[in-house]
């Protein structure tokens, strides 16, 4: 197998042609990607559940909106917790995943990370591509790969990431945040 040039830590803009309803106008957060396959967590679905019902310990450390985001169609059931701890070192219960931005262990005690936490979100599922599969889907097109930031992760308005991570790019694709919402009222 060919290997793989690893997009761990970028972030995967859905493009306006991508068809499927579940990363329509999505921004994803690539947490593992290597020739095994990728997966990522979607950061502008927000649930209407909050992080107290059904994670109660940790709902005073999420970050606004204190939501429960959807982070992706796989696994729907399963809990990440992805959090920013600036600094070389992380506490018990985090392990980096890359720069600032790393995992959180649910079944650790919340005052453990609380003093470290510079943001915290929980994600219900996640994004999650088999081997070769991603790559595909980038040569027909389906999402544009841009540098992250680790304010991504925790935007207070995740309603208008999509458009906020595309105006912020140095290059003509800036102008796809312009792209509306039913091209065909235009």
């Amino acid at each position: 197998m060919t290997e793989v040039s690893s997009l761990t830590g970028r972030l995967l803009v859905a493009t306006p042609a991508l068809a499927d309803p579940n990363f329509d106008r999505a921004v994803v957060l690539l947490l593992d990607h290597d020739d095994e396959g990728s997966l990522g967590v979607v950061l502008n679905r927000p649930t209407p559940v909050t992080v107290g019902d059904i994670l109660a310990p940790w709902a005073d450390l999420a970050g606004d909106p204190g939501v429960v985001f959807q982070g992706g169609p796989v696994s729907l059931d399963a809990a990440l917790g992805i959090a920013v701890i600036p600094g070389d070192e992380g506490p018990l219960g985090w392990r980096r995943v890359f720069g600032a931005i790393g995992l959180v262990d649910l079944e650790t005690p919340p005052e453990l990370l609380g003093p470290a936490l510079g943001s915290l979100r929980i994600f219900a599922g996640y994004a999650g591509w088999g081997p070769g599969q991603l790559e595909t889907e980038l040569g027909d097109g389906a999402w544009y790969v841009v540098e992250s930031e680790p304010g991504d992760v925790s935007s207070p308005r995740p309603e208008t990431l999509w458009r906020d991570v595309l105006r912020r790019q140095r290059s003509d694709l800036a102008m796809v945040a312009t792209y509306p919402d039913d091209p065909s009222l235009n």
